[in-house]
């Protein structure tokens, strides 16, 4: 059910979640602990020193890797220690701490935290213990701190149970055995590497090296989040050309770069909505309109919100139906919160009646929320904002090259119009004077999202340019339609629009789907079939089943070429060839490439083959002559996917192996 569709894959960032995999597998449970001992014992070793400089800090052994230090003249401070003309006070300490370049944690009530981990040095440690000393430069002595530390974990909180117990995670624990590992997985993944990724709605597009280099730079990934504004001059200097051209694109007059995944705008954006409504005492505006060719996490995202959707029909050629739009408008006029539509549409076509749309909606009191999942066929030929629209988000990791395979990281920042600005959403630790009092309250746990890869969108903006944005959208448009062009005669095209002239298809925007319902009732060809038939071609399968049951969504951006694009053509009629050859009867329904594709390579090497078509077919089919010069093996074969769905089956140990504790 849509509205249940709380999310989609960016959102997970599950890039990061990798990354945070990888870093388990390379230091394996016993290097994991030494870093929590070794991060413990400065700790520990630190609270220690303090006392002995005259600051109180917490009594309790219950400490890991943070300390909370009542410096000596603070109001709860002991009395002892608040007589003390040995210790600095906290001003001085923030001072010190400053000079060696350390940033700690000023708490409301005058106590310092101050927190510890694997990157800490002895230098930091002596720092630290200098800049809580009256001179800024006392020594410590930390193998006899050490030797005076408690060390062990408490006996409630130590763990005793193994962890990280799979091989995983006990072999991998040299540089080189880590490349290795991370390149057999590479070799598992095809990838824009091989060749073209044509998920409809997904835009994969070339995350150029250019654009991803600076994300490296410590510069930027090393800076906290809420580094002292001082500090962070670059960043607020890249903040501010990106919300500027974002606002620019978007023909907008503001934007929040918080919102961290393209389903985390749309829930802020219409948070923002309804933010407005209710400072125009209008809280009952709570219907949400939403076409049926709306993007996938639409109707999710308004529930999430406290709208109630309300679904409006589509037209037979992917446009949304105005007569329709405009009678629900009507029944909840009164209660008539936003429109949510993506433009074009997930069906890629461009609505001709959008402006007409917006203005249904805006004279019964709604606004007008645009998807920006597709942008890429929007950017420098027109904007949300000149279409009339209210307020958008833009996916980063599509349009603006911030890469998402595999599931994020994500990034969704909102535009709105100027009377939406207030709202824009705030955060508690900035600074009251960079958010508006009517600002609703933050969508995301930094003020920037995940500003470490906002650098790949600034760069991408950077180097292209308005005239290069411009033309980057064209190519993704012409290639579309290319493509579609080259397909029409051998797969059914839905959704072209309105006819250019009589008797001639109209044009789709950047995406297009292909229609195998029919080969589903005359021989029993499903997309799943082609999807992991293209496997054997060296392609990535489009977007199956979606927007429409039995059908494929193919995007091929701006960044491939001709001849990428005539290849994946090339593979795609070369699979209508087999299709037709079980609909001869010439190749068996059961027993064909198709339906037992993809072929691996210990399939096709095997000793036994039982099928009725050749080895040759299976893994280096006519129609495909780059299978010769370069072939990617699938590494698993077909998996029975409704089957698995009804029978799962747990990777973890059984529950008796967990204990009766």
């Amino acid at each position: 059910k849509r509205e249940k569709a709380t999310s989609n894959i960016c959102t997970a960032q599950a890039l990061l979640a990798i990354v945070a995999g990888f870093y388990g597998v390379y230091h394996g449970p016993e290097g994991l602990k030494r870093i929590a001992q070794r991060t413990h014992a400065f700790a520990q070793a630190f609270r220690s020193a303090v006392h002995t400089l005259g600051h109180r800090v917490s009594d309790t052994d219950l400490i890991f890797d943070t300390v909370r230090v009542w410096p000596a003249d603070s109001k709860t401070a002991s009395p002892k220690t608040a007589s003390l003309k040995t210790a600095p006070d906290a001003a001085q300490i923030r001072r010190q701490a400053e000079e060696h370049g350390l940033n700690l944690r000023y708490l409301d009530d005058g106590s310092i935290g101050v927190s510890f981990d694997e990157t800490t040095t002895l230098a930091d440690f002596e720092d630290l213990c200098a800049a809580f000393s009256l001179d800024n430069a006392t020594k410590v002595d930390l193998d006899s701190i050490l030797a005076k530390c408690k060390l062990d974990f408490p006996p409630a909180f130590a763990r005793v149970s193994p962890f990280l117990t799979h091989r995983v995670f006990n072999v991998h624990h040299s540089e080189t055995e880590m490349l290795r590992y991370i390149f057999r997985l590479m070799g598992r993944d095809l990838s824009l590497a091989h060749s073209m990724i044509p998920l409809g709605s997904c835009t994969m597009k070339l995350n150029a090296t250019c654009e991803m280099i600076p994300v490296t730079w410590p510069e930027f990934g090393q800076m906290h989040p809420f580094a002292p504004s001082n500090q962070t001059l670059g960043y607020q200097k890249l903040f501010a050309d990106l919300e500027s051209w974002l606002s620019r694109i978007t023909g907008f007059a503001a934007t929040s770069l918080q919102p961290n995944a393209g389903a985390q705008g749309e829930y802020a954006g219409l948070m923002v909505i309804r933010a407005y409504h209710l400072s125009r005492n209008q809280p009952h505006r709570d219907v949400c309109l939403i076409p049926e060719s709306a993007h996938g996490t639409n109707p999710a995202s308004a529930v999430m919100a406290g709208f109630r959707v309300v679904v409006v029909k589509n037209d037979p050629q992917g446009n949304f139906d105005l007569k329709d739009l405009a009678a629900k408008a009507d029944l909840h006029r009164d209660a008539l919160g936003a429109l949510m539509v993506t433009y074009p549409s997930t069906y890629g076509v461009f609505e001709e009646d959008i402006r007409d749309a917006i203005a249904i909606v805006h004279e019964r009191g709604g606004q007008v929320y645009m998807d920006g999942a597709n942008m890429n066929a929007q950017v420098g030929l027109t904007s949300p904002g000149e279409i009339g629209a209210d307020v958008c988000h833009l996916n980063l990791h599509k349009t603006f090259c911030i890469p998402h395979g595999g599931g994020g990281p994500g990034m969704g920042p909102i535009c709105v119009a100027e009377h939406l600005k207030p709202f824009l959403p705030g955060h508690p630790v900035c600074p009251p004077a960079l958010q508006a009092t009517s600002a609703i309250g933050p969508v995301s746990a930094a003020p920037y999202g995940s500003p470490s890869i906002l650098v790949i969108p600034w760069v991408y903006i950077a180097l292209m340019a308005g005239a290069g944005l411009t033309k980057a959208t064209q190519v993704a448009i012409l290639s579309a339609n290319y493509m579609a062009k080259r397909l029409e005669g051998h797969y059914p095209i839905l959704f072209r629009g309105r006819v250019l002239k009589q008797g001639l298809p109209g044009m789709c925007a950047h995406e297009f789907i292909i229609d195998l319902r029919p080969f589903d009732k005359s021989v029993g060809i499903k997309p799943d079939d082609v999807a992991k038939r293209l496997q054997d071609y060296g392609f990535h399968g489009p977007t199956m089943s979606w927007p429409v049951p039995g059908t494929l969504m193919i995007e091929p951006t701006e960044s491939e070429p001709k001849q990428e694009l005539d290849r994946f053509c090339d593979a795609m009629i070369a699979i209508r060839e087999e299709i037709r050859a079980i609909e001869a009867g010439h190749a068996d329904k059961i027993d064909n490439p198709l339906k037992h594709a993809p072929h691996t390579i210990g399939m096709v090497s095997a000793d036994e083959w039982k099928h009725t078509y050749s080895r040759q077919q299976a893994a280096f089919p006519p129609g495909a002559p780059w299978l010769k010069e370069s072939k990617f093996w699938p590494p698993v074969g077909r998996v029975d996917n409704p089957y698995g769905d009804r029978n799962l089956v747990c990777s973890c140990p059984p529950m008796d192996e967990y204990g009766a504790g």
